[in-house]
């Protein structure tokens, strides 16, 4: 987060416009943890002090990576885990509520077989994909929104998301389902809108918002988050 006497920026706000990547997540000290939901939330970070206090820029693009365990087998084929349930829950209770809200997706990662690594197609070229994201945010221009659809505020999501009984009718119903609070539901419609500018799409179906959601909920279906 950064501090000292002499109050100087930490690493998200060196990571400011950029990617900040922190692996074993769970193994950061809690009160480091919880310090990121300033900047996630707000895009800053302040530092208080007796005589002073600074903020820090701190938009960044956060990717976390964890285990599912300590041991790093739950759930994979070969019953190799020898973690405890409590000791899962421990070790996945590292990681708050308030944090992960603000994590937009969060994806389960399998282990890759042997014989997909050595026989397995190749994927897409980033070539490819960097063309498909650029045609994203050209959508997103031509709206004349105020910035990327991370940014949006609740006004801007009416306007260029807005739900149709469907879509609005399936928000609800897994809101209620998994407790999704405001700002869960909002991330949400984010997300979707960033799905539908993918594919292409002008109009926000519920397909993209479904997707969105299986995204993020993850964690609750008891798997590891991957990133934001």
């Amino acid at each position: 987060m950064g501090g000292g006497s002499g109050p100087r920026p930490g690493e998200v706000s060196l990571a400011h416009h950029g990617v900040l990547y922190l692996d074993e997540l769970p193994h950061f000290r809690p009160s480091a943890l919880e310090a990121l939901r300033q900047p996630l939330e707000d895009g800053v970070v302040s530092i208080v002090r007796a005589t002073r206090a600074v903020i820090f820029p701190a938009s960044t693009m956060l990717i976390a990576a964890m285990n599912p365990c300590p041991c790093g087998w739950h759930e994979e084929p070969g019953d190799r885990c020898r973690c405890a349930p409590t000791l899962v829950a421990k070790y996945r209770g590292r990681l708050s509520g308030p944090l992960l809200d603000r994590i937009d997706l969060q994806v389960r990662l399998p282990a890759v077989s042997p014989a997909a690594m050595v026989q397995g197609a190749p994927g897409e070229s980033s070539a490819t994909v960097r063309a498909r994201v650029a045609g994203a945010r050209a959508r997103q221009r031509v709206r004349g929104q105020p910035g990327p659809n991370a940014h949006l505020t609740a006004e801007w999501l009416g306007r260029v998301a807005p739900l149709d009984a469907e879509s609005a009718a399936l928000l609800i119903r897994l809101a209620e389902r998994h407790g999704l609070s405001a700002r869960g539901q909002q991330r949400i419609r984010r997300v979707a809108r960033t799905i539908a500018d993918l594919d292409g799409e002008q109009h926000m179906a519920p397909h993209h918002l479904a997707e969105a959601m299986a995204m993020r909920l993850t964690v609750e279906g008891g798997s590891a988050p991957m990133g934001r």
